[in-house]
């Protein structure tokens, strides 16, 4: 019964980082967006936008003036999202192209179909998540959570670098924007069984994509400082936030979470304003190698700063995706 503790371990440190941000949220109050600059001529890619804190950073991104591609794999939803904010704001330039990041092949496709359009990229938030799903893998064979939520978000960010890196100047940085979670705290990362198959745990494999995403935000961070490239890198933390993510809760968390949602989960828009900060803020620019939480930079884990297994995980990536 031994091999069964990690998944307890996992379960219990998920919940208890849970209760922990609903406490800091109970007597806190979510972060208000200061006035952001227009950003004229810039352009942003974002996961997931088509729905929840991805349409909402979306749609704020364009109200800044900004053309935003929204990248998702509901074409149908993503058409959608593009029609709304087109008629909220009456102004903006918004698309959809499709993206699937648990296919390695689909993005790849993404990354080739976007860069000949010829467009530059200053902005990409890799906000796109699943969160608790039952044990699934993808079409490449990856752990589902650790293929789409950190491995999609990896080769696309890596492919996209070069489009970034163009983009952006001394004092108009491009940036990098990361979605991680507080559950990288509890999250655990083993390098000889990054698919879970010892022993699955939904939470446990939720919580090592998050901590993988934190690594390898700082370890590019440093990879890009030390080249001198003019792209900054920043990873956020959007608390919890009532969304579609938690429709995979066990049915007792469930029944734990409907009266308490409307009084200690953010709403989507708050839960993405702390992205949007991080996109476009002026205090920020240049900026990078930074966790946000609630607007403020705050200290991750011990784990997530371990520059060891931060080359590790990108040596161990890199050879999973087929990067040279």
């Amino acid at each position: 019964m031994w091999w069964l503790l990690p998944c307890i371990l996992g379960f219990i440190r998920l919940y208890l980082d849970g209760v922990k941000v609903l406490l800091y949220q109970l007597f806190n109050r979510s972060f208000t967006l200061p006035d952001l600059p227009k950003q004229n001529g810039k352009v942003a890619i974002v996961t997931g936008g088509t729905r929840g804190m991805g349409y909402e950073i979306s749609r704020h991104l364009a109200s800044l003036d900004m053309h935003v591609v929204i990248a998702g794999n509901e074409e149908q939803e993503g058409l959608a999202a593009v029609k709304k904010i087109r008629e909220d704001l009456n102004q903006g330039k918004v698309e959809f192209m499709y993206l699937d990041l648990a296919s390695l092949t689909s993005v790849r496709h993404f990354v080739q179909r976007y860069k000949a359009k010829g467009l530059p990229l200053h902005v990409l938030v890799n906000n796109a998540g699943v969160m608790l799903v039952p044990e699934r893998r993808t079409e490449d064979g990856f752990e589902l959570h650790f293929g789409l939520n950190y491995l999609g978000h990896f080769l696309l960010t890596n492919l996209l670098l070069d489009v970034l890196k163009k983009s952006g100047k001394p004092g108009k940085c491009s940036r990098i924007v990361i979605m991680s979670s507080a559950t990288h705290y509890g999250g655990r990362l083993t390098l000889d069984d990054l698919q879970g198959r010892m022993c699955y745990s939904a939470h446990g494999a939720y919580a090592q994509s998050k901590l993988a995403l934190l690594l390898f935000s700082y370890h590019l961070q440093d990879e890009l400082w030390v080249r001198g490239d003019s792209v900054t890198v920043n990873a956020v933390d959007p608390g919890m936030v009532d969304t579609a993510l938690y429709d995979n809760l066990c049915s007792p968390a469930q029944l734990a979470k409907k009266p308490f949602a409307k009084l200690l989960f953010r709403t989507p828009a708050e839960g993405a304003s702390t992205a949007i900060y991080a996109a476009a803020a002026s205090e920020l620019e240049g900026i990078g190698g930074l966790y946000l939480y609630n607007g403020r930079k705050t200290e991750s884990s011990a784990l997530s700063h371990d520059q060891r297994l931060q080359n590790k995980l990108w040596k161990e990536s890199y050879a999973l995706v087929g990067l040279q």
